[in-house]
């Protein structure tokens, strides 16, 4: 006899097929000692990077005894945190742009099709998860790993679209894109003279 599949494993495969859509990264482990009266015992803490390369990103921090459970934590806290970025083009940021988290401190920059990815770990990891393909950023301050991620993503809460713009200001889409080819126009022009 046929049964029907029960609704608890539906839901399992559900997760699952939304799980599979995020590409993880693991960012960075930090191994802790506790000493105890027999010795050491030893714990480990991740730092993990979530994303589904199509503009969503988030990251997580666990710790456990055990080096896969920590980057277990880490990434369903990743998940529980997803941030949506606005993309040009699907492949670079609409403008340049600063964050900071304590004594992290990072710009990112937009690039023309073709730079790729020129960033320090931490960032590399958030952009490869996120779906950038072009962008230059740099860490101006602390190189932990912990504060470069956050102030990455504090960076990345700051960028906005063109569409948003225009909404806010009761403008139109082209008038505020005509003005960034204008203020570009008129760059390259004042470096020529």
């Amino acid at each position: 006899m046929g049964r029907s599949p029960s609704r608890g494993n539906q839901k399992g495969r559900d997760r699952e097929e939304r799980d599979s859509e995020f590409v993880d990264k693991l960012v960075h482990i930090n191994r802790v000692a506790k000493v105890v009266k027999g010795g050491r015992r030893f714990g480990f803490a991740a730092l993990v990077v979530v994303g589904d390369q199509k503009g969503r990103v988030g990251f997580g921090h666990g710790k456990a005894r055990e080096v896969p459970e920590a980057i277990r934590k880490a990434t369903e806290s990743a998940k529980r945190n997803l941030i949506k970025v606005p993309l040009r083009e699907g492949r670079t940021l609409h403008h340049d742009v600063s964050g900071r988290h304590g004594a992290g401190r990072v710009l990112l920059r937009a690039a023309p099709p073709g730079t790729g990815i020129i960033a320090g770990g931490p960032m590399r990891a958030v952009f490869e998860t996120l779906g950038i393909q072009d962008v230059v950023a740099k860490s101006l301050g602390s190189s932990n790993p912990y504060n470069m991620v956050r102030a990455t993503f504090a960076a990345l809460n700051r960028e906005d679209s063109p569409r948003s713009v225009a909404a806010r200001r009761g403008k139109k889409v082209s008038e505020i894109v005509a003005r960034r080819r204008d203020t570009a126009g008129d760059a390259v022009a004042s470096a020529d003279a």
